[in-house]
């Protein structure tokens, strides 16, 4: 991919495409997988470089991972994970390496892991911190609370753990180190946050008790369940599914589709929030996949309204807020986002990066420490190029923001947008667009 890539002002677009297969999904197939006894079967995997980076990492850690096909994957688990010949490599992938974290604290084994120069910036404690308290051990290779890290694992104890902030990663971990610890390992989480591991857990087998308090829930798993293969269906991304949706939005003459969106409803607060700002959003097709709910979504050209985001909305899009932001600079008046300061230790400074990118269009932004607000406008400049640093979806907002702007939009970086969906260039043009 070339070092810079620009998206200019385009006609109507239009089509049907598919949403390349949930990263969440896929992540959590190849890691249950390679700790399960037996053959596990995926399809539809997103095949971005962080999946692909976990592939192998659960392949270092002795199962038998095999690609037949676009998207179909084997696994042949060996019922647990062994120490690793070499240095566990996540490359960019953060869920992948929390995830991996959690699951490789429960086996007597020593493992380093590490990442690339994004993922080395990224907190770790708030995995390790739990994974420790149940007795796992990380001695920090360079900086504490950063990659690489070397993890010894085994003869775990489970633990209560009751979270501040939710997040699916530091649920995740702590459920999956669960799995082979002594006790019921039980997690409190203060807000709803995505239950793909939770669904997947119990495709493999195992017994997961969750209890719905309101806003939150208590997630509870007895240590000592063995995992078996099976049949893993993934469906479409709704995080990748919100950038060409997001250009018929704001594309002048637009109708676009896309098929196959998980519609779990905790990854559905974006469609929520567009269609609060006045969207033109249909889903229809409504079926089951993998567990999951699953639509074909059609997004029309629409005259959109700023609106104050509901902040308990942020667990369910924290990965959208970047496209909202760029779909909120085409909106009449002011659009509030808060209470989304997670966006911080993303893979960049994601409030940060799009308020300036944002500004250098010719956006008006004001930037909290805990949010920001986009004043649109029916016409936005355009004109810049934007800053990445290194970020999938700060290049993918942008570029779809450039559709719409009066003057083309250009992104550094842009080889980092393969992380997470390989072919979004491909398929953008493929609607109509102009970005190369």
């Amino acid at each position: 991919m070339p070092s810079q890539l620009t998206a200019r002002r385009s006609t109507a677009l239009s089509g049907r495409v598919r949403a390349p297969g949930d990263k969440s999904m896929s992540h959590r197939s190849m890691i249950l997988g390679g700790m399960a006894s037996g053959v596990t079967e995926v399809e539809g995997l997103l095949e971005g470089d962080d999946v692909l980076a976990t592939a192998r990492a659960v392949q270092a850690f002795g199962a038998r991972v095999d690609r037949l096909e676009d998207g179909r994957w084997r696994v042949e688990g060996a019922g647990g994970f062994r120490t690793p010949r070499s240095v566990i490599d996540c490359g960019n992938a953060g869920t992948g390496v929390r995830l991996l974290m959690g699951a490789a604290a429960g086996y007597p084994l020593t493992a380093t892991f590490d990442g690339d120069q994004s993922l080395r910036k990224r907190p770790m404690k708030r995995v390790t911190g739990p994974l420790a308290d149940m007795g796992a051990r990380f001695d920090w290779l360079a900086a504490e609370d950063r990659l690489p890290v070397a993890l010894t694992g085994g003869a775990l104890k489970a633990v209560d753990y009751v979270q501040t902030v939710a997040s699916a990663q530091v649920k995740s971990a702590i459920l999956l180190a669960g799995l082979n610890a002594e006790g019921v390992t039980t997690v409190v989480e203060p807000e709803k946050s995505r239950d793909h591991t939770e669904r997947m857990l119990r495709a493999f087998g195992a017994e997961v008790g969750v209890q719905d308090n309101g806003e939150g829930w208590t997630i509870s798993l007895r240590g000592g369940q063995p995992l078996t293969g099976t049949f893993v269906a993934v469906p479409g991304d709704p995080s990748s599914a919100a950038f060409p949706l997001a250009a018929g939005l704001i594309v002048p003459g637009s109708e676009v589709t896309v098929e196959g969106v998980m519609l779990n409803p905790l990854r559905t607060g974006l469609f929520d929030t567009w269609i609060d700002m006045g969207a033109d959003l249909t889903i229809a097709n409504r079926r089951n996949a993998g567990g999951e709910a699953v639509g074909d979504i059609t997004a029309r050209h629409s005259k959109l309204k700023g609106i104050v985001v509901p902040e308990a909305r942020a667990a369910s899009m924290i990965d959208e807020y970047p496209i909202l932001a760029a779909t909120a600079a085409f909106a009449e008046g002011v659009t509030v986002m808060r209470g989304v300061g997670e966006m911080r230790v993303k893979e960049s400074d994601r409030i940060a990066l799009m308020a300036a990118g944002l500004r250098a269009c010719g956006v008006k932004v004001e930037e909290e420490p805990e949010g920001f607000i986009v004043t649109g406008s029916a016409s936005v400049p355009g004109g810049a190029t934007v800053h990445t640093a290194h970020d999938h979806r700060i290049a993918m907002s942008h570029l779809v923001l450039g559709l719409a702007a009066q003057e083309p939009v250009s992104v550094d970086e842009p080889g980092m947008i393969a992380t997470s969906f390989p072919g979004f260039v491909d398929m953008m043009n493929g609607l109509g667009g102009e970005m190369g």
